[in-house]
């Protein structure tokens, strides 16, 4: 079940953004809840005060008192993971939402085509990264660490050292055994000593893999047009 906020200030516009997500998640046998909100305001107060939790949220940039724009910036600060759909009838805030990790701008005089596309493309991602988990367990400790939180895997000796959103885990486990019980498309070798995982990608730019956490990671020339090609496959699969 994916959970989605809608938020305009325009009553006709917040309607129109539920319809047309119930039209593509149904068509897509997707299941969904939406909560709907007309003041940003009430929006942030919910996430920040009262715990909401939501995978997706659908932000009209222009909004009175708090924008889209600034309500994006506070909210990623309590639900990192959260995809926001801006939608605004201004090109120029593309970039500055590009900066905020936005996952899809729609132009208002696209509305309802570029919508559509942008909510089952979201929907389908909040899936995928839904669910599965690496699992380290010893004498001492038990720990699981979400797919969709790790951002890479490196060698370290005869080991495994797993960065993610929680920080580094050690794994006494080659890391060519870690990467057989992933077992998942989405991680991919970049060199023979590390594994990245392909949701965590920003881009990949002059031999560099830019993740989401702001590091950059070399990919060795034997493997850069594989990874290429790999990212592109995955996402063509996949959305």
């Amino acid at each position: 079940m994916i959970r989605i906020a809608i938020c305009d200030d325009e009553v006709s516009a917040v309607a129109l953004h539920e319809a047309i997500v119930k039209s593509c998640l149904q068509a897509c046998g997707i299941g969904f809840e939406t909560s709907s909100y007309t003041q940003s305001r009430n929006l942030l107060l919910d996430i920040t005060e009262d715990g909401f939790f939501y995978d997706l949220i659908l932000l009209d940039i222009e909004m009175p008192g708090i924008t889209g724009m600034e309500l994006a910036e506070k909210v990623k600060l309590h639900l990192p993971n959260v995809k926001i759909i801006f939608i605004t009838s201004h090109v120029e805030y593309a970039i500055d939402a590009y900066e905020l990790a936005i996952f899809r701008y729609v132009p208002k005089n696209d509305l309802e085509k570029r919508l559509a596309a942008a909510i089952t493309d979201a929907a389908k991602l909040i899936e995928l990264e839904a669910g599965q988990e690496y699992t380290i367990q010893t004498n001492s400790r038990l720990e699981r660490i979400p797919y969709r939180d790790i951002f890479y895997i490196q060698r370290d000796g005869k080991n495994a050292s797993i960065r993610s959103g929680s920080g580094v885990s050690k794994v006494r486990k080659p890391l060519q055994q870690v990467y057989k019980e992933l077992d998942t498309p989405e991680f991919i070798y970049i060199d023979r000593g590390c594994i990245v995982n392909i949701i965590q990608i920003m881009k990949v730019s002059n031999g560099f893999a830019f993740l989401k956490n702001g590091e950059q990671l070399p990919i060795s020339r034997s493997h850069l047009q594989t990874v290429k090609q790999q990212i592109n496959q995955f996402w063509g699969a996949h959305i």
